[in-house]
């Protein structure tokens, strides 16, 4: 649970929002027009969900040793401790005083950017390799579903439905990331295929390259996307439930993601990155879907 926010006069600063959105478009997210969809205020507010995911996710991915990739993580711990603790506005950074703002105007969880935060840590500590079913669906929660359940607070999706939609349809996403990914994951050392998959294929070993070109690696993907599959189901019914608030965003992202992992399954779940290139949708589609979602207005259910 969140402590009590003290509502505080914050400056709504246009420079910041423009600061904030300017590193956003140059982040190239393939979901910049999706977000662009939204009111300005909320569109401010996804902005630097989205900038603060980057910060953190840069940190994991990039070239530091762990222990100063945990450092800087634990920085940002304290940063957010920082914009729930304190009654007066940030003075720190663009991003620091506009996620404040987003923090006041929308009642975000603080306990979603610690779950974000904690996925990273877990990328950071690693490299994963081969966790239990468990394990990965907690991270795929952490590094998915928790970025969701801030985002459809911006929505204002209702309460219960907007949390089962991020719940399932975060996994889904992630789980499409971990099945289409296989083979760049490997090269970083990384195994996102849960072991309970691959010892049921017959693959003793959790050497992520051994693993990535192993002959019944495909009997393990197959597996995983049926889990994929179930998510996406069950996201699709947690949007039809929700009868309030603009979810265009996340029906943009369940249609990409579908179109992607329905390709994926076409084609046997190879592994070249030929294969890759090929089921992966350019940015011309993605527009399209975007425009044919915008376009429909309230009316986005009929798009899903």
């Amino acid at each position: 649970m969140n402590a009590p926010l003290v509502q505080i006069s914050a400056p709504d600063d246009k420079a910041d929002r423009i600061a904030i959105a300017r590193q956003v478009r140059s982040a190239g997210s393939s979901f910049y027009w999706a977000m662009r969809l939204m009111s300005p205020e909320r569109r401010a507010a996804l902005f630097a969900i989205y900038a603060f995911c980057r910060e953190v996710d840069d940190i994991a991915d990039g070239p530091l040793k762990n222990a100063e990739k945990k450092a800087q993580l634990a920085r940002w711990h304290d940063r957010i401790d920082a914009l729930y603790e304190s009654t007066t506005d940030p003075s720190g950074n663009a991003l620091d005083r506009v996620l404040k703002r987003s923090i006041m105007d929308y009642g975000l969880d603080k306990a979603d950017f610690i779950a974000v935060i904690r996925g990273m840590e877990m990328d950071a500590d690693g490299p994963i390799r081969a966790p239990s079913f468990e394990e990965l669906m907690d991270y795929c929660d952490c590094v998915a579903s928790a970025v969701g359940r801030l985002c459809v607070r911006v929505f204002g999706a209702p309460e219960l439905a907007g949390r089962t939609v991020s719940d399932h349809l975060g996994k889904a996403l992630q789980l499409t990331n971990i099945i289409r990914d296989v083979s760049e994951d490997a090269e970083m050392g990384r195994l996102y295929l849960p072991r309970d998959l691959l010892a049921k294929a017959g693959i003793k070993s959790t050497d992520p390259m051994t693993v990535a070109h192993a002959p019944h690696i495909g009997k393990v993907k197959q597996a995983l996307a049926k889990q994929a599959a179930e998510e996406f189901s069950k996201a699709e019914t947690a949007l039809r439930a929700c009868d309030c608030g603009d979810m265009r965003p996340a029906v943009i992202m369940m249609v990409v993601y579908r179109r992607i992992f329905e390709r994926m399954k076409k084609d046997g779940y190879q592994t070249r990155r030929q294969s890759k290139i090929k089921r992966a949708l350019d940015k011309a589609e993605k527009l399209w879907i975007a425009a044919k979602i915008a376009l429909g207005g309230r009316s986005w259910r009929a798009s899903i």
